[in-house]
């Protein structure tokens, strides 16, 4: 499918719903269980994702846009939400999820971004020269990403207790590639 901002936005303005619906009033062995050392759990995710809401995704687009002669992206910290996120609860982290990414999808709306703007540039810190449309395509992605890896943690939850149905739901047989 080629990339077309309308239909990124409807992926995009979901996903606080759909993860507040998965999350929302389970017990921690599910919210916060995760694959194992080095791996995130739900709740690490949804701190991930508040933390992307307020460092990555929209400056990155205000770079992209602007005029500025220094258009390289600030390294984005990929980590930051193991601290961002002390002493909060998940159901915080899910409501300041869904108000800045409907705060920041109403930004983004308001740009009336152009064809001619979304092949604009900017420097990514690791993969080079991006247009605009990359990344949003990539901020799709990216949520998508983490609905499913969201979902495939919870799965390994009961990978012992699924006893022969390993061979065939394969979800519980998937690595983490964080």
């Amino acid at each position: 499918m080629e990339f077309q901002l309308e239909k990124a936005i409807e992926i995009l303005e979901r996903t606080p719903y759909v993860m507040k619906e998965l999350l929302l009033g389970l017990s921690k062995d599910w919210t916060q269980s995760n694959e194992g050392q080095d791996t995130w759990s739900p709740y690490d995710v949804i701190g991930h994702l508040v933390h992307g809401e307020k460092t990555d995704w929209m400056p990155r687009l205000e770079i992209v846009l602007s005029d500025s002669e220094n258009n390289t992206f600030t390294p984005y910290d990929r980590f930051a939400q193991f601290e961002m996120s002390k002493g909060k609860s998940l159901e915080e982290l899910l409501r300041e999820f869904e108000t800045l990414r409907n705060e920041n999808l109403n930004t983004l709306r308001s740009k009336n971004l152009s064809e001619k703007d979304l092949t604009r540039t900017a420097i990514h810190p690791s993969l080079g020269i991006i247009t605009l449309k990359n990344m949003l395509a990539a901020w799709v992605v990216h949520d998508l990403g983490h609905i499913a890896q969201v979902s495939r943690v919870m799965a390994k939850q009961y990978k012992n207790e699924i006893g022969p149905w390993t061979q065939y739901l394969t979800i519980v047989k998937q690595t983490p590639k964080e």
